[in-house]
């Protein structure tokens, strides 16, 4: 119909109308805390570039988690942060590593969180590399059996999902396979499936020490120009056995998101990184931004695009104000 019979903005008039037809709303529900952990008692580190996160302890992991999971937060997501360091990672698959402890510590005092586990070996190698490094290059199949190990021993610790982010090619199969070979059928892989060589990363990789001591990790991480490409990664994932698919970061690639939606049944995550929290922080301490309007914002625009689940170190503070806000 024609202007007048046609006005829009009837349903916009009363704040109550605009909430009954919501196209997109956002829960705690839908939000995914990651979480450093570090060795030692007592730690709860600030980490400069992304104000108000912390690496923390196993002791004070236990109790963040905690409030969490009361805020009405499902999950959480581990980078572990250990002591040492080699070429291989072999910290990563140790059964006593940081986040082997880390699992078994959480699940026995907060067992009603789903428990997520990062499964890459850039944060246990001296290199800072996700994959073995031979002569100057990252050896994918060899990668995979470090991988493999990992997940394992995750899954021995307690774990409910792992969430391989290294970008090895035929890494979700097998992981799959180990963890089906070993009885842990049951446990699901969120896979990084579209996950690109972002300069976003940054203060992730100033809060976990896993910047690259040479190159970079455009070699196996996509390249931010390319989007069907993003679609046969997913494609790949699902066929070697994803039970959860994910596109990161997430704002500069709401359109991948969309894609993927519109493509894959599956459940999609999305993560919206390091970068992107440090951003909105650092305009809000100037000023420049409503924080908590843009935050929320944000979320939902993710949200929108077609992500069921979403990665954000603004879980937290986006979960109280949905809480206050009914």
């Amino acid at each position: 119909m024609a202007f007048p019979r046609q006005r829009l903005r009837r349903l916009r008039q009363h704040g109550a109308l605009r909430e009954m037809v919501r196209e997109t709303r956002l829960s705690p529900k839908n939000l995914v805390f990651p979480l450093f952990v570090v060795e030692g008692e007592g730690q709860r580190q600030p980490i400069p570039s992304m104000p108000g996160q912390f690496r923390w302890s196993i002791d004070l992991l236990v109790e963040e988690v905690a409030e969490v999971r009361a805020l009405g937060i499902p999950a959480v997501i581990l980078f572990g942060i250990p002591d040492r360091k080699d070429e291989r990672g072999s910290s990563a698959y140790d059964p006593n590593g940081i986040i082997q402890r880390a699992v078994r510590a959480v699940k026995d005092q907060v067992p009603e969180v789903m428990l997520i586990t990062d499964v890459c070996i850039d944060e246990y190698t001296s290199h800072g590399h996700c994959g073995i490094v031979r002569e100057g290059h990252i050896l994918n199949d060899e990668t995979l059996e470090c991988l493999r190990r990992m997940a394992r021993t995750h899954a021995e610790a307690g774990v409910d999902m792992v969430a391989p982010s290294d970008m090895m090619d035929g890494r979700v199969g097998a992981i799959r396979d180990e963890l089906d070979q070993a009885g842990f059928h049951e446990i699901p892989i969120m896979a990084y499936s579209a996950k690109y060589a972002s300069s976003l990363y940054a203060p992730f990789r100033e809060a976990a020490y896993s910047s690259p001591a040479f190159g970079d990790r455009r070699s196996y991480q996509m390249d931010p120009a390319n989007a069907r490409e993003a679609l046969q990664e997913v494609a790949l994932d699902v066929e070697e056995g994803a039970d959860i698919v994910m596109v990161k970061p997430a704002l500069p690639y709401l359109d991948i998101i969309r894609r993927v939606r519109d493509e894959v049944a599956l459940p999609l995550a999305a993560y919206q990184v390091s970068g992107e929290y440090s951003l909105i922080k650092a305009a809000a301490e100037r000023g420049w931004i409503q924080e908590e309007a843009v935050m929320l914002e944000t979320l939902t625009a993710i949200k929108r695009a077609g992500a069921d689940l979403i990665l954000t170190y603004f879980a937290k503070d986006a979960a109280r104000l949905l809480g206050e806000r009914g």
